[in-house]
């Protein structure tokens, strides 16, 4: 007998349990005027090292960021993001291959939520099941690397089009690896029209600024006086 009919009722129920977790999160978030970012990608892609630059850069504006780092094991990314002088916490999935609102919810606990002004949540490297988790962010942000090759959105659908954002990582590579620049968008723009997009390179710094720009206009537009 076929046990498909009985797994997707359990998908559906865990589902529909961190989505109902996950509005809660965000009317949380959004009561304390902070705005908050869900970053995903595959492994690989530049993830941290575009974290601790934008961590690093919103601290010198003045602007008190937190971040949450999920990863299988170990805590050397929330290690890395720590020296950017931003409050770091390490989530530990213990084998998941993805985040959850309740685990934001949890790790939120002990943190001073009316002096933060935007959260930062770096995913659990994977393009598939964080497409399906809700984590209360008002953007989630898709991040994939000159390296990885122009059809990763037409590889990965899912995760481009439920995502706000998409950040073009390590362009600074763009050449060695003979990435076709202009099929790398058009991919994006056939998942996911009117995408915003950005190139960066966090060993050059190029973009990074007009993409904290836009995240502090972001923030700017949610705040809620205090």
């Amino acid at each position: 007998m076929s046990m498909t009919p009985r797994v997707l009722e359990i998908r559906r129920q865990v589902l529909s349990k961190n989505d109902e977790i996950a509005r809660g999160l965000r009317d949380r978030l959004r009561a304390h005027g902070i705005f908050t970012l869900n970053l995903v990608s595959s492994p690989g892609s530049g993830k941290t090292r575009l974290l601790e630059e934008t961590l690093r850069r919103l601290v010198a504006r003045g602007i008190c960021v937190h971040a949450l780092v999920g990863d299988l094991a170990t805590d050397n990314d929330a290690q890395r993001l720590a020296r950017s002088g931003a409050p770091v916490r390490q989530i530990l999935t213990q084998g998941r291959c993805h985040l959850e609102a309740a685990m934001i919810a949890q790790h939120l606990d002990g943190w001073d939520l009316d002096a933060c002004d935007v959260l930062c949540i770096e995913n659990v490297g994977n393009l598939v099941c964080p497409s399906s988790y809700d984590l209360g962010e008002d953007v989630r942000v898709a991040l994939l690397s000159v390296t990885e090759g122009e059809d990763k959105p037409l590889k990965y659908p899912a995760i481009f089009n439920s995502s706000d954002v998409a950040v073009i990582t390590k362009t600074d590579l763009a050449e060695a690896c003979d990435t076709d620049m202009r099929a790398l968008h058009d991919n994006l723009q056939a998942i996911r029209p009117g995408m915003r997009v950005f190139e960066t390179s966090s060993r050059t710094g190029a973009g990074l600024e007009a993409w904290v720009d836009y995240l502090v206009e972001q923030w700017r537009a949610r705040e809620v006086p205090r």
